[in-house]
Parts: C-alpha cells; structure tokens; sequence
C-alpha cells in the first residue's frame, strides 16, 4: 500500500490567478462583519446520512466521538510513550485535520479570495466542535512571503480533557488544536506557517492566545521540525510590518505527481482496501483467481491491477466475455480452430489461449458458459494444454485465468447450471468486489476521478458537483455501481453550461428513482428533515411505512398532485407549502411528467 506523502502547499492566491481574483496582501480588518463563507454557509456542507452511518462534511467523511474518548486516548499515549512524543502525534494529527479542511474550502469555495479563505478556518475548527475561536488579528502579503496571525481560544475541549486526566498544566497543551491552524493556513498560503499557543486555559489561563507566523521566524531551532516534520530555509531576511527584520521561508518543494500514472483503482474504504489487499497478495502467485461481485463494481479493472502486479506483467492481458460468445462458437473462440475444421474455416487461427500465452487471460461471466465447454476448459485449466478445434496435437497453454462472476457460482452449482468440478478449480482464491453501496465512502474520490477524465475527454470546463448533487449521489443506492457514478458523472459533464456547476437535474435524466430529502441543521445546531415535506409524504402514504422506492415514487407524486390542486396549480405557492424552492419543485414536477399536466389542466 502506498504510504502517505507530504501535502503539496497550494497557494489560494495562485489559485485565484486564473479567476482574476489575484490578491497578494489582505488583513482580518479589511473584511466586513458576516464575510462569507459565513458559518452559516459551513453547516450547509455538513451532511447527516441518516440510517447509512456517515456524516459527511462536504465530500470528507467524519465521525462523531466523546471529547471524553478523545481525552482518554491522549492520556493512555502518554502514559505509553511520554509527554514529547504524545506532543509531536497530537499535533500532526491536528496538521493534517486542517489541510483537508483548507482542501475543503478551496474546492467548495474556489472563488474566494485569500482573506477570506484564511477567515474561514477559525469557523470550520468552531463547526467541528474543538474550541470557540475569536479572531484578533491577522495579515498576509503574498509577494514578500509573510503571515502574523493572533487569535483567541474560549472553551478549548483540548484543555478541559488535559485538565481532568493530569491537573494543571505547565506548559500550553492543547497539540492537536495548535497544529491544525499551521496545516489550514501553511496549505492556503503556499508556504509553512507555524502556530504556537503563547497562554493556555489549561495552566490557568482565561482562555488559550495564539500566535501564527513564517515558520522561520520561530527560529532555527523550533521543535515543529521534528514534530510537523517540515523544513525551511535557515537564511534570507526581509521585514515584516509589526516585527522588525525576520527570516523568510519558501517552503522546500514537493514532488507534483499529477502527471504520473496514476492507480485506476480508486478508493479508501475499508470493504474496497480489503479487496485490494487480496489482490496484492496473491498478485506474485500463478494461482487462479475468481472474481465476484455485481455487475459494474469493476471486476475488470481489478483484473488488470493483478495482472500488473503480477509476474506476467510484460505479457498480454487477455479479456474475453463469454456471454458474447454464441455456444455453438465457444470452443473455436477459447482454443482456436484448424484450417478446414467446419464449413468456413478457410485458415488457421488461434483462440484466447494461444493469444495470451506468456500473460493473463480474463474470463468475465464465467456461468455464461455452456455445460459442455466449462468441462474442456477445465481441462486446459488443470491441464495447461489445449487442442484446436480440428486439430490433432497438443498446444502448451502457458496463461494464468482469471474469471469473474456477477452471480453466485455456488448456487449455479446447486442448481445443476454450474460443473462443480470447475467450480472448485476456479474458486482457488476467491476475492468479493463490494458494491458501490457497501462502499460510499470512495465515492467523492470516484467523483473526482470521473470528472478530470471527462473534462479532458469532452473538452468541458465545469467547477464540479453542487452540494445538491453530492448529496443525491451519496443517498443514491447505485443499481448499476460504479458503471452507473461513471456515466451520471459523463452525463453531467456534457450536460452543464461550461463553467458552470453540476447540479442534480444534470445527473438524474433517465428516470432513476432519488430520495429529494436530505437532513440539514437549523440556525440554532440541531439536525432537521424539511418537517413539511416529509411529514407530507408521511400522510400521503397513509399510516403504513414505505416499503420500497416504487411506493416512495407513488407517495411523492400524489403529495405534489395534492399541492397543486390545493392552490390552483400556482407552483409557486405549492412550493412554498412544500418549503421547496421553486425551481426544485419544478425540476420534480417535470421529473415526474407533473408539469405538462399542470399546464394542460
């Protein structure tokens, strides 16, 4: 498995190059009261999967835990390994926490400018509960390279755990909170900036202070080095406004990877990790491998990986569908025919076998196979020899099988469609594909990697999904897998304006059954589903619950029918009834063919 690597430092400044939006100095005072992106606007990508058991904050998944579990962990790391080492885990931890969240808000707000990307960390480390933070000050000039940054910290959770596990403190302890502003603001700036927390509540204190600045001007022998494991040029000098003469830093450069061949692979579940890893295991073996999982969770691409990994990697990879194949034509294909062997064998030509001597041959479908072929392959299998149809000599079949099925062999096999001889020949090492709905954690990343292929390949300059749109893919149940991600993602590419956003109506244009409701939080934090919505889909069904998407379709069309007829067919009101916009509600309405009714009545 490929180990993490350092971040690449993006400069939200450089980003805004290409919007226009260039600005290489900006301060915390210049900003007006309420800048976006307010917090109000943060809790709207924070998304509860209800029932699905994730949480989503924009397309990074989260957890909820105990301030309390987090506490007794820290202690038990301390008591292991010792205050210093506890220290330097802690703060990467939180180092890393606030790079994805600078990720995060360069992605959902691409068109921000740098002063109020910076502005908006405070507000997300507030949003994910850690510490209340008010901001003193801060200031940036891009050009000469310098940052100086103070804020406040009230109620640090940090503290309070450090405090009731080992009393006061003497020194400031809240590591992971501390780390998180270096990672959020050394990622947007393009260069390290370090934090440090100057008072801390939890030597007494009435709240936490911190400063953040060039990471050179803590000085050379800062221990953030070794606890962030950064580096930064030791010379240099220039000024900085409120400190006199400082060494400036450029950070040292990262490798970009973006060019090289990437894993086609992709994903981080634990259901997909765990299928990789089997991959990888038997990769270096010559065992036959059997493949199963449903149709499109790409059996095929994890294939060609083991392929790739394999000792056979310089020879061909060879994949045949044998449901393709018509029964009568499955010998000829598999091994080949001699010259005169039936009517219209006018030359010799070699099957699947021969072609991938030397390398792999992929079977997809296996129990698509006629009763009568499953025994000769078996016999090539087992006996790494064939003969061509018409043929009278025996032809090594140097080629590793790899077969895949989208149905269970074992039950085939029961049923009398499956030969359970070649069953237990195939079933060496079986690996099972999950479905996309066992693995919802890959789809942002899946996203993402579907978009930069059909950007290039259409030549379509879209921004990417609303949250609307990740939302319904992440409640989507997927019937056709990642086959199906991979063509909602082609489909909506092709079908937004160009420059534009991919919203739900250019996804879902094929009929496919979306649940319209997702949980959102109120001005006052709490978790809320559209009460007026739901509750009317909830009458509209009756007492009894839904029992299917069929039935929800059902109940969802007599609720918009019941609307519109209670106010004469104004969509607008009926979308205020609803608590819809009305564009939402018109996109269902012609969804569901109700618009066109509407306007007839």
């Amino acid at each position: 498995m490929p180990k993490d690597r350092a971040p690449t430092l993006v400069s939200l400044a450089d980003v805004s190059k290409s919007t226009g939006k260039m600005l290489s100095k900006g301060a915390f005072s210049e900003l007006d009261t309420g800048a976006s992106p307010t917090l109000s606007e943060l809790t709207e990508a924070l998304h509860f999967s209800l029932g699905d058991g994730r949480i989503w904050l924009n397309d990074q998944r989260m957890v909820l835990m105990q301030s309390k579990v987090l506490g007794r962990l820290r202690q038990e790391i301390i008591e292991a390994f010792g205050m210093e080492v506890a220290k330097g885990i802690f703060m990467r931890v939180g180092y890393m926490q606030g790079v994805r969240d600078a990720e995060l808000i360069q992605k959902r707000f691409p068109n921000q400018d740098l002063t109020h990307a910076l502005a908006a960390g405070p507000r997300v480390h507030m949003l994910e509960g850690f510490v209340k933070v008010v901001t003193k000050q801060f200031e940036f000039d891009s050009d000469k390279g310098t940052y100086f940054g103070e804020f406040y910290w009230h109620d640090s959770s940090e503290a309070g755990e450090h405090v009731a596990h080992h009393g006061l403190a003497q020194e400031p302890v809240c590591w992971m909170q501390t780390g998180y502003p270096s990672g959020y603001t050394s990622t947007l700036f393009g260069r390290p900036v370090i934090f440090r927390e100057i008072e801390c509540s939890a030597m007494g204190a009435p709240r936490c202070y911190v400063v953040g600045q060039n990471a050179e001007e803590w000085g050379e022998d800062a221990p953030e080095r070794a606890y962030l494991g950064l580096e930064w040029p030791r010379s240099s000098t220039i000024r900085r406004p409120s400190a006199g003469k400082a060494r400036v830093a450029t950070p040292e450069p990262v490798a970009d990877d973006s060019n090289t061949p990437r894993d086609p692979v992709v994903g981080v579940s634990a259901s997909f990790l765990r299928a990789r890893l089997m991959v990888e295991k038997v990769a270096d073996t010559e065992a036959t491998v059997l493949l199963v999982g449903e149709s499109g969770v790409g059996k095929e691409l994890f294939s060609q990986q083991l392929h790739r990994l394999s000792s056979r990697a310089g020879g061909p990879f060879v994949a045949l569908n044998c449901a393709a194949i018509p029964d009568t034509l499955v010998e000829s294909e598999l091994f080949g025919v001699e010259k005169g062997a039936y009517t219209g064998a006018v030359a010799s030509r070699p099957g699947y076998f021969e072609r991938a001597a030397g390398g792999t041959l992929f079977l997809d479908e296996i129990a698509s196979l006629a009763y009568a072929a499953q025994g000769k392959l078996l016999r090539a299998i087992q006996e790494r020899v064939i003969e061509r149809v018409g043929g009278s000599k025996s032809v090594p079949a140097d080629v590793r099988v790899i077969a895949a099925s989208n149905v269970d062999l074992a039950d085939e096999v029961r049923a009398g469609r499956f030969r359970q001889d070649l069953y237990f020949r195939l079933c060496v090492f079986p690996i099972s594909i999950p479905s996309l709905r066992e693995r919802r954690d890959d789809i942002p990343l899946l996203v993402d990697h579907f978009l930069r292929l059909f950007r290039e390949r259409h030549r379509r300059e879209v921004v990417g999904l609303t949250r609307r749109a990740m939302d319904a893919l992440l409640a989507y149940d997927f019937p056709g897998n990642i086959r199906e991600l991979q063509n909602l993602i082609e489909r909506g590419v092709i079908f937004a304006d160009a420059g534009g956003w991919i919203d739900v109506h250019h996804l879902f244009t094929a009929g496919e059954v979306t649940s319209p409701f997702s949980p959102s939080l109120t001005a006052e934090g709490r978790l809320s589903v559209p009460t007026s919505v739901s509750a009317a889909i909830r009458a509209s069904a009756g007492t009894s619950a839904l029992r299917s998407a069929q039935e929800l379709a059902a109940a969802e069309v007599d609720l918009y029918r019941s609307a519109l007829d209670q106010v004469g067919g104004n969509v607008s009101a009926a979308a205020r009834a609803l608590g819809l916009s009305r564009a939402k509600l018109e996109y269902r309405l012609r969804k569901f063919g109700l618009l066109e009714e509407n306007s007839r009545e």
